[in-house]
């Protein structure tokens, strides 16, 4: 898995061994966000000059390629020690240390953090941990009033928002399924 824009286009993403993590598709992350920066939900791209997390961080894709594409800052929130460090190691191998931040905790149970304007959340599938997260990150001030919220979940698994929440768009990739919502309007 590689970076597909910006400034740390072509870099590799470092995974830990073994099945902890699945990674979001380049195919479905390219997809993402082009629709990120084509201004349909905002002027211009979403990601550029934002806060953004990415809950159930895994690798860090969605959060680098935001970085990459001009993010200001990316918190990555994931409990899975061994794709803590490695996502750790292709932070500092990129020299995002400064822009970037890995917290070590449960993504249903986030500490108080700083309100961002953008969102990727990709809880494992099967698990129907979507709702939960979504309510957890908005309880914990994670999301700023307006955030966009970028949700996959299994392309067949049921979902319908939690209060505060409001779904805008929604694509198939695969046995993916890519949810976009908006929090607090």
């Amino acid at each position: 898995m590689r970076i597909i824009a910006g400034r740390h286009r072509g870099r590799a993403l470092e995974a830990p061994k073994g099945a902890t993590v699945r990674p979001t598709s380049e195919r479905a992350r390219e997809a993402v966000f082009d629709i990120l920066a084509h201004g349909r939900f905002g002027e211009g791209p979403v990601y550029e000059d934002a806060r953004v997390i990415d809950l159930f961080a895994g690798t860090g894709a969605m959060g680098l390629e935001a970085l990459s594409r001009g993010a200001r800052f990316a918190t990555f929130i994931e409990r899975d020690a061994a794709a803590r460090a490695a996502l750790s190691r292709t932070i500092a191998k990129f020299g995002e240390t400064a822009r970037a931040k890995v917290i070590a905790a449960d993504a249903v149970k986030p500490p108080r953090g700083t309100p961002c304007a953008l969102a990727f959340v990709d809880p494992p599938y099967g698990e129907e941990l979507e709702a939960s997260a979504l309510a957890a990150l908005a309880a914990a001030g994670w999301l700023a009033p307006g955030a966009l919220v970028v949700l996959e979940l299994a392309a067949r698994a049921d979902f319908t928002p939690p209060e505060g929440f409001t779904l805008l768009d929604e694509r198939h990739y695969g046995a993916a399924r890519i949810l976009f919502l908006r929090y607090g309007t």
